[in-house]
């Protein structure tokens, strides 16, 4: 039998790939991670650059994240309490995939102003 182009990349159950899509499925994670590559955020920061995500599940996303070693929380003991996101060396390391789906999806997403190809 013939070997298919896409032997060389066997992806069995468990492969790195899985683990790598696993910690940044989900609509909003890989958003989340793109906007803390510039820097620190607090909560309504975010919120802000992602207007369609409800707070319970950016709640959720946020904890998965931190849960997965990707960002680091930072709570603030003042009134009002101050939380800050940030990017953990971990989630660094992520900076070349996720930059690597932006570029993806600039050169092959319809724009806003065009008509689907």
């Amino acid at each position: 039998m013939g070997r298919t182009r896409h032997d060389r990349f066997d992806c069995s159950p468990g492969c790195a790939v899985e683990a790598t899509l696993s910690l940044i499925d989900g609509k909003w994670k890989g958003v989340v991670l793109y906007h803390l590559m510039s820097g620190t955020l607090r909560f309504n920061e975010i919120r802000r650059k992602l207007p369609n995500v409800t707070q319970r599940m950016l709640t959720n996303q946020l904890r998965e994240l931190e849960a997965d070693g990707l960002i680091t929380r930072t709570v603030f003991a003042q009134v009002p309490p101050r939380v800050d996101y940030d990017l953990s060396e971990r989630g660094r390391t992520l900076e070349p995939v996720i930059l690597a789906l932006k570029v993806w999806g600039d050169a092959n997403m319809p724009s806003a102003g065009s008509a689907a190809a």
